[in-house]
């Protein structure tokens, strides 16, 4: 049951504070995420029957269920997912691979990104700035296991939360903007809506993801129709896992990551438009 923070008595907030703080220099954790996304099949999903709906979710489970882990310490964390076979076809889902976040590490100390991504049989290493977000802090709580967990919440724009991603609306963006004559024209820039919990039980500005900037470690997140949801935590693991900022790649921004997606799904629709044509 969530409660106000402001009921809660000094003695456990000292608790939740007091123990994590005397770490020593080679302090090092493990947290398991486990993600769950919906699947929106918008007025296609309105001729489809329930048995048909489940069929697909099934088939796509490899994309909207996943596991990750992220490793940290009191200035990095590395963050990347735990990959299943697919039930059915007893395979990783190699297309989707190509549009979800690779391997990821953040240096809090340095506000550092380095990613790893793989588009096609390509590596690229994309070095950014990490994701600057306005957190407004609130004084809701809920447990999440044994951590008690404050609210959070930001509005970020969205193609800052999906760079990795792709999806032919955004295309038809970028056609229409560079159609556009001269910088007069500015659209609206669409944000997306941000919940986050973090516990101070575990005080890092470490979290999933891109997500970080906050007093303790963020357990849960919850974005658009996905939540991100932390299962385990384990504290000072006897063996300790080594982490390290990746090397390997064409060293890229995101920007530019985005427009090397873009170019090579345009090509690949300008020529099934050709084959298309030539039957």
């Amino acid at each position: 049951m969530k409660t106000s923070f402001l009921s809660q008595k000094p003695l456990l907030f000292f608790t939740m504070l007091m123990p994590l703080f005397l770490f020593a220099q080679d302090f090092q954790g493990k947290a398991y995420y486990f993600s769950k996304s919906t699947m929106e099949l918008g007025s296609f999903g309105a001729t489809m029957s329930e048995a048909q709906k489940k069929q697909i979710q099934e088939r796509l489970k490899n994309r909207l269920e996943k596991t990750y882990i992220l490793t940290f310490n009191k200035e990095e964390s590395t963050f990347k997912e735990d990959e299943k076979i697919d039930a059915i076809s007893g395979a990783t889902d190699s297309w989707g691979k190509n549009f979800s976040p690779g391997e990821q590490y953040k240096n809090i100390k340095t506000k550092t990104l380095l990613q790893r991504q793989e588009f096609y049989g390509k590596q690229f290493l994309i070095k950014d700035d990490l994701l600057s977000v306005n957190w407004k802090i609130g004084t809701e709580t809920k447990k999440i296991g044994q951590y008690t967990c404050f609210r959070a919440t930001a509005s970020i724009p969205s193609s800052d939360l999906a760079w990795y991603d792709f999806s032919w609306d955004s295309l038809r963006n970028r056609e229409q903007k560079k159609d556009s004559v001269g910088d007069a024209i500015i659209k609206d820039i669409k944000m997306t809506d941000v919940v986050a919990w973090y516990t101070p039980q575990v005080p890092l500005s470490q979290g999933p993801l891109e997500y970080w900037g906050l007093p303790g470690l963020i357990l849960e997140i919850n974005v658009g129709g996905t939540t991100i949801l932390c299962s385990k935590i384990v504290m000072n693991p006897e063996e300790k896992s080594k982490i390290e900022a990746p090397d390997k790649g064409k060293i890229v921004s995101k920007q530019e990551y985005q427009e090397i997606i873009s170019s090579k799904m345009q090509e690949m629709r300008d020529n099934r438009g050709r084959q298309s044509s030539r039957r």
